[in-house]
C-alpha cells in the first residue's frame, strides 16, 4: 500500500517513510491512497479470532508490498499481550472497551504497534529512530511501557515542568533506557512549540531520524482501525441488523481509523458523534466541517505536536458532503444530557462512564430516537473511568476503584534535572541520542 499527503497526490511514500518521516513537506498528513478489499476475511473473523490475529492481517494487508506476513504477525504479536473487549450491555447495545493497556488508555494500542512496528523494521533495515512528543503524563507514561527492552528507539518526551507521570528510573536514558524526559519551565503550548521549531529544521529531522509518537503519524493511528473489525468478529453472530459506532470526536482519529476500516469492507452502516465547532450540522441537519471552507493551500502546516485529523476526515470524502451525510451523524448534546447518560450507563447497565463516553452514548440515544428502523450500537470507550475520577464523583457520587496499573501510570516522577531553556538545548540531546 502506498501513502500520498492530503495535500499532493502526486508524490508517493512506503509504510516505512511515512511512519518515519510522518509529516510531508507540502504540510499536509499522509492518508492511504488505496485499500484492500478484505470482505472476505472480515465475514470469516469470529468471537474466537485473536485480535493479534486481526492486527496482523491487516498489517499484512497494508504493507504486503513491503514486509512478509511473517515479518507482520510478528509486529503485531510483538506489540499486543492485552485486547480490547466487547460487552453487551443490552439487545442491541454493545460496549467496546479500549481501557485493557497496560495505563488503561486507548493509546496504550496505537503506541504499542506504532513502537513494535517501528523497532521491527529498524532492526531489519540497520537504523534508529528518536520520537519527539509533549507529555503532561499519560502519553509519556504509556511510551515507556512500550519501548522497555526495544533496542533501536528513544524518546525525548518534553513535559511542563512538575507534569512527569508513570516513569521508572530504569526508563531514563541516563539509567540505561530509552526515555529521556524534559521538563520546560512553562506551559504545553510552550513545549508544542519546542516541537514545532526541531520540526522545521527538515534536514535535522532527516539526519537524526525523527518521528512522532502522535496521530499525526499514520502509523498511530491506521493501527487504531483494527478495533472495528476486532468488535464486528464479536457481535457478528448476535445481530442481524445494521451496526452503527458512537465515539467522541477527540482529535478525530478514531473517526478516520474506522473509515478506514470501512474502506477494507467492514460491514458499518455509520459512526455517531457529538457535535462540535469543527464538525457539526448545517441548518438542514447535514454534517459540515467548517475548515472545509478554506482552501488546502491557504491553511498553515500540520501541526507536529498536537495532532488534529479533520483534514484526513475531509481527504476520505473529498468534501463531498452528500457521501459524508450517509456515514458521519454529528449530534449536538447539550451538559444536562450528558450527565443524564452517565447516570443512565450507571444504572442501567452498571457502569461507570467518563464524559467522554457518556457524551457518545448522549449522540446514540439522540440519534435513535430521530431514526428509523432498528439497528445496533456499538459505543465506544476509550480510557478507564478512573482518569475521570471528579467528573463521575460530580455526577454520581461516587467512583470506581482505581486499579494498580493507572495509580503506577499516574504516580509523579522527580527526574532531577535542570530544565530546557532553548532550541539548542533541545537539538544537543537529541543529537546525544
Amino acid at each position: 500500500m502506498k501513502f500520498v499527503s492530503t495535500r499532493d497526490k502526486s508524490k508517493e511514500a512506503d509504510f516505512f517513510q511515512a511512519v518515519l518521516n510522518p509529516l510531508p513537506p507540502d504540510g499536509g498528513m499522509y492518508v492511504p491512497l488505496e485499500t484492500e478489499d478484505l470482505r472476505r476475511w472480515l465475514l470469516y473473523t469470529d468471537e474466537t479470532t485473536p485480535f493479534t490475529s486481526i492486527a496482523g492481517s491487516l498489517t499484512s494487508a497494508f504493507i504486503n508490498d513491503e514486509f512478509s506476513p511473517i515479518i507482520c504477525e510478528t509486529i503485531a504479536t510483538k506489540a499486543f499481550n492485552f485486547s480490547p473487549e466487547i460487552k453487551q450491555l443490552g439487545d442491541s447495545l454493545f460496549l467496546l472497551d479500549l481501557a485493557k493497556g497496560p495505563t488503561g488508555i486507548h493509546r496504550d494500542f496505537g503506541i504499542s504497534y506504532l513502537v513494535s512496528f517501528l523497532d521491527t523494521t529498524l532492526q531489519l533495515k540497520g537504523e534508529k529512530a528518536v520520537f519527539l512528543d509533549t507529555s503532561t503524563g499519560e502519553l509519556g507514561a504509556s511510551l515507556a511501557v512500550a519501548m522497555r527492552g526495544k533496542k533501536n528507539l528513544k524518546a525525548v518526551i518534553l513535559y511542563p515542568k512538575g507534569t512527569v507521570r508513570g516513569l521508572e528510573e530504569s526508563d531514563f536514558v541516563w539509567n540505561g533506557g530509552n526515555i529521556y524526559p524534559v521538563e520546560i519551565d512553562g506551559t504545553e503550548d510552550d513545549c508544542n512549540k519546542f516541537v514545532r521549531e526541531i520540526f522545521a529544521e527538515r534536514s535535522f529531522i532527516e539526519k537524526n531520524n525523527i518521528t512522532l509518537a502522535n496521530t499525526v503519524n499514520i502509523g498511530r493511528l491506521i493501527s487504531q482501525a483494527f478495533f472495528y473489525p476486532f468488535a464486528f468478529s464479536r457481535i457478528k453472530n448476535k445481530v442481524r441488523s445494521d451496526i452503527f459506532y458512537a465515539l467522541a470526536a477527540g482529535n478525530y482519529s478514531n473517526v478516520v481509523a474506522g473509515l478506514y476500516a470501512w474502506q477494507f469492507a467492514l460491514p458499518v452502516n455509520g459512526f455517531i458523534i457529538p457535535a462540535n465547532n469543527y464538525l457539526t450540522v448545517d441548518l438542514t441537519g447535514n454534517p459540515l466541517v467548517l475548515d472545509s471552507i478554506i482552501p488546502l493551500e491557504d491553511r498553515a502546516d500540520s501541526d507536529p505536536s498536537k495532532a488534529f485529523n479533520l483534514e484526513r476526515l475531509e481527504d476520505i470524502f473529498s468534501a463531498n458532503q452528500l457521501m459524508m451525510k450517509h456515514f458521519i451523524f454529528p449530534e449536538a448534546v447539550s451538559d444536562a444530557q450528558v450527565e443524564e447518560a452517565v447516570k443512565e450507563l450507571f444504572v442501567k447497565y452498571g457502569y461507570y462512564a467518563d464524559r467522554h463516553t457518556a457524551k457518545a452514548y448522549a449522540a446514540a440515544k439522540m440519534h435513535k430516537n430521530n431514526s428509523d428502523g432498528d439497528y445496533a450500537t456499538v459505543l465506544i470507550s476509550r480510557d478507564h473511568p478512573s482518569y475521570s475520577e471528579d467528573f463521575i464523583r460530580q455526577t454520581l457520587g461516587e467512583t470506581p476503584e482505581m486499579p494498580e496499573n493507572i495509580k503506577k501510570a499516574l504516580k509523579p516522577t522527580e527526574i532531577s534535572r535542570e530544565v530546557v531553556t532553548t532550541t539548542e538545548e533541545l537539538k544537543a540531546i537529541i543529537s546525544s541520542l
